[in-house]
């Protein structure tokens, strides 16, 4: 079972709002793909959150748009800025890229019009299996919040 950002949003508002945040802290985060050879790949990649989508947007003929065309699951994880303190803890969503092709005239212009990509430019919307958060809470326990779709938000707390 796969959903967009949107029915992440209305389903676990407060979790949405933290994972937002974390990736509006930085411009470039890290995107892993998997390579041919099934091998992981690790790219840096800028991300927008917009009409109840999370977009993925990546410069033609690039090797991670290649690698999502050939397998679209990926793993994306916030950039967790200078330091180890990481304000909002450390996020990661993961999923399928959903390509949006050149003929959808209508979402590819949605997303120019409010990214301005240089073009041409690959565009894929996102189909999320899993949204993880981690944190340090009362400088003493490591919480863990884990959501898949259709399940409530999962809190494992450790010393």
């Amino acid at each position: 079972m796969d959903t967009n950002w949107g029915a992440f949003t209305a389903a676990e508002l407060e979790l949405a709002k933290t994972v937002e945040e974390r990736f509006a802290a930085y411009t470039h985060h890290v995107l892993a793909t998997l390579r041919r050879d099934g091998s992981p790949r690790t790219t840096g990649l800028e991300v927008r959150f917009a009409g109840g989508e999370l977009w993925l947007g990546m410069m033609p003929d690039s090797l991670k748009a290649a690698d999502l065309r050939r397998d679209p699951r990926f793993a994306l994880q916030a950039n967790p800025g200078e330091g180890t303190t990481m304000g909002g803890g450390d996020v990661r969503i993961c999923g399928r890229a959903v390509e949006i092709a050149d003929e959808d005239a209508e979402a590819r212009a949605g997303y120019a019009e409010e990214v301005e990509p240089p073009e041409p430019f690959h565009l894929f919307r996102t189909e999320l299996t899993e949204v993880v958060r981690t944190c340090v809470e009362d400088e003493k326990y490591l919480v863990v919040q884990v959501w898949k779709p259709g399940e409530p938000v999962r809190t494992l707390k450790r010393t």
